[in-house]
């Protein structure tokens, strides 16, 4: 059986993009996100959210429009995998270990700070045209093809 690695997270990021470069000229975009689970306290009954923190590493084209678009607060919609990482501490404290997600697919989510509805990277097409899929997205658009179904169509 082939080995799975595959994460799919929704948060919001908790500082503004940080953008690099490798040696070799290719962006690399780290983001952190914080995704808030939701459980019921035994004792007391109470609903709590307890947030868990991810860092999320993008690179090329989509490393340079996260740091274009994205800022502290904005939700996003991550799609990737875990990479695991070792390496000896600077100042001689020993080996040091992280775990982040390399993003496959980073959808900008909400609206934008300062504007007014909608959000991500989807703009609405001109009405004779049909919308068009987010660049770099997995996720095919509803409009791509498939079935229509009309109103009359649907049983309630």
């Amino acid at each position: 059986m082939a080995n799975i690695n595959r994460v799919v997270l929704v948060g919001n990021l908790t500082k503004d993009p940080e953008m690099r470069a490798t040696a070799g000229g290719l962006a690399v975009c780290t983001i952190r996100i914080a995704v808030n689970n939701r459980r019921k306290k035994g004792d007391t009954g109470e609903w709590v959210e307890e947030p868990n923190y991810f860092n999320v590493v993008s690179f090329g084209a989509q490393a340079e429009n996260v740091a274009r678009f994205l800022a502290k607060g904005r939700q996003v919609a991550v799609d990737g995998r875990l990479s695991w990482s070792e390496w000896e501490a600077k100042d001689g404290g020993g080996k040091r270990e992280s775990v982040e997600v390399i993003a496959d697919s980073v959808q900008f989510i909400g609206p934008r700070e300062g504007g007014g509805g909608g959000g991500g990277e989807y703009s609405a097409p001109a009405p004779s045209q049909p919308p068009t899929q987010n660049a770099g997205s997995d996720i095919p658009d509803a409009w791509s093809g498939g079935t229509a179904t009309a109103d009359d169509d649907i049983p309630f």
